[in-house]
C-alpha cells in the first residue's frame, strides 16, 4: 500500500489576510477552486518550486463562527527558511507578532491571522545567537 502526501488544510476567516500572511512566508498561490454549490473557496499555496507541498486555505463564504479558535486547527505548520533572522525581521516589519523569537538561531513560531501556529526552522543548522532576538521574550502561545 502506497501513501503520498497531498496537502495540509487550514480553515481561514479572512482569505485575503491569510494569503498575505502565507505570502510573507514565501508561499505563492498554485491553484484555486471556487465551489458555488458548497459556497467555499480553496486556495492552495506552496513555496516556489515546491507545488507538491501546499497548504490548502479553506474559506467558507458564509463565515465560520468557530474561527479563530485553536479547537478548529491542529499543532502547527513548519517551514525551513534560508535565514531565520531575515524572515522574522520581514514578518515583524509587516506587523506579524513573533510569538517565539529565534533566540537560538534555529527556531521561531508565529501565528497566521486565523490563529494557526507556524514554525520556522533555520536551514543547515542554527545561526549564532543575535540581538534583538537572543534576549526577546516569547509572546502569547504557539
Amino acid at each position: 500500500m502506497k501513501t503520498r502526501y497531498l496537502h495540509t488544510m487550514v480553515r481561514v476567516k479572512d482569505l485575503d489576510a491569510s494569503m498575505r500572511f502565507y505570502g510573507l512566508l514565501g508561499l505563492k498561490e498554485t491553484r484555486r477552486v471556487e465551489n458555488d454549490k458548497g459556497r467555499f473557496t480553496l486556495v492552495f499555496m506552496a513555496p516556489e518550486g515546491q507545488s507538491e507541498t501546499p497548504v490548502e486555505l479553506t474559506f467558507n463564504w458564509d463565515g465560520d463562527e468557530g474561527l479563530p479558535s485553536d479547537s478548529r486547527h491542529f499543532g502547527h505548520l513548519a517551514y525551513e527558511v534560508d535565514d531565520i533572522y531575515a524572515m522574522c525581521e520581514a514578518l515583524q516589519a509587516a506587523g506579524v507578532t513573533i510569538n517565539r523569537p529565534p533566540r537560538d538561531g534555529h527556531m521561531a513560531f508565529v501565528r497566521s491571522p486565523d490563529n494557526v501556529s507556524v514554525e520556522l526552522l533555520q536551514a543547515g543548522g542554527s545561526l549564532p545567537p543575535r540581538e534583538p532576538w537572543a534576549s526577546m521574550p516569547s509572546t502569547g502561545t504557539w
